[in-house]
């Protein structure tokens, strides 16, 4: 089964379909019963069938308690997911109605009072996310894990940063010492708060909506430290002059729930989020476009400052 059209029929889709993304998944708008839907066509290799699958369980159950984000769509049998030639898995969720509350390389278009007050409401939505998922069945998901090993380990979930190609000898050493660092002070965090996160929270997976904000794209989730969910939420913010007032606001939502992570916390977490992403791009970009560049130059600027 190759044809996008035969996949959504699965579904019983009928209709036009649109491609509207594609990046670690090609997404598709497809209707059901004349109401639209996202078909997920999964990045092969990334995630696990058992992986998808729990993606999908945990998500629903966010949903039945009320957790604002897309809930999966089942095939007439009931199933979740259905594979398709190649090793790869298909998935269906509901529609969001609203548009991302910024993209990536794009300045914030207002002042930043309103930035501030935008992030404030994302800082309470990263905290119900926790509370919801800390009250509901959690032991039979299975995802990857953004813990010590995940983040810092011989092999990193995303890649092992410090072998991105664009850096030289010298700041390849340099990567090395400050992922020696942050793997100490990352294990005497001995009380930081772990569970299941989004580990992906940037502008594009925030949708401001009529309802209020909602998070989607949970491809990346997994069993991790809640401070990581601020930290990559900061990520695309990192050169902003108002970044820790940026922050302080993320820690009053954040607050109104939950006992939030220090401001030197976060940009911590912030850090591990830069270099988890020097890694990622590694196998995704040629070795020498300014993509990879870019993205190992956020982790030594970050590095710079929190060893300083």
């Amino acid at each position: 089964m190759n044809k996008v059209e035969d996949i959504a029929a699965a579904w019983g889709a009928d209709g036009p379909i649109c491609l509207i993304a594609e990046r670690e998944n090609a997404v598709y708008r497809v209707s059901i019963n004349d109401a639209p839907v996202a078909l997920r066509l999964h990045r092969k290799g990334y995630q696990e069938k058992a992986s998808i699958l729990s993606e999908l369980i945990w998500t629903n159950r966010l949903a039945d308690a009320e957790f604002s984000c897309p809930r999966p769509v089942s095939m007439p049998d009931g199933s979740l997911l259905l594979e398709i030639d190649g090793g790869r898995y298909a998935s269906v969720i509901s529609w969001v109605d609203g548009m991302p509350i910024g993209r990536a390389e794009e300045a914030f278009d207002g002042t930043i009072t309103e930035h501030c007050d935008l992030y404030r409401g994302v800082g309470l939505l990263l905290a119900e996310l926790h509370n919801v998922t800390d009250s509901i069945k959690t032991n039979d998901i299975t995802r990857p894990s953004w813990n010590l090993s995940g983040l810092l380990g011989k092999s990193p979930f995303w890649g092992r940063f410090w072998e991105n190609p664009s850096l030289s000898a010298s700041e390849k050493k340099f990567m090395i010492y400050a992922r020696d660092a942050a793997y100490a002070h990352l294990e005497g965090m001995k009380d930081a708060d772990f569970g299941l996160i989004h580990a992906d929270a940037v502008q594009e997976n925030i949708f401001s909506t009529p309802s209020g904000l909602t998070l989607i794209d949970f491809d990346d989730s997994g069993f991790g430290y809640r401070g990581y969910d601020l930290g990559a939420l900061m990520s695309q913010h990192y050169t902003l002059r108002y970044l820790d007032d940026l922050i302080e606001a993320v820690r009053d939502g954040y607050g109104v729930l939950r006992p939030a992570p220090s401001l030197e916390d976060i940009h911590f977490f912030l850090m591990l989020r830069g270099f988890a992403s020097s890694g990622w791009v590694i196998p995704r970009e040629p070795k020498k476009s300014t993509t990879q560049r870019r993205y190992a130059e956020r982790a030594l600027h970050l590095s710079y400052q929190w060893l300083n």
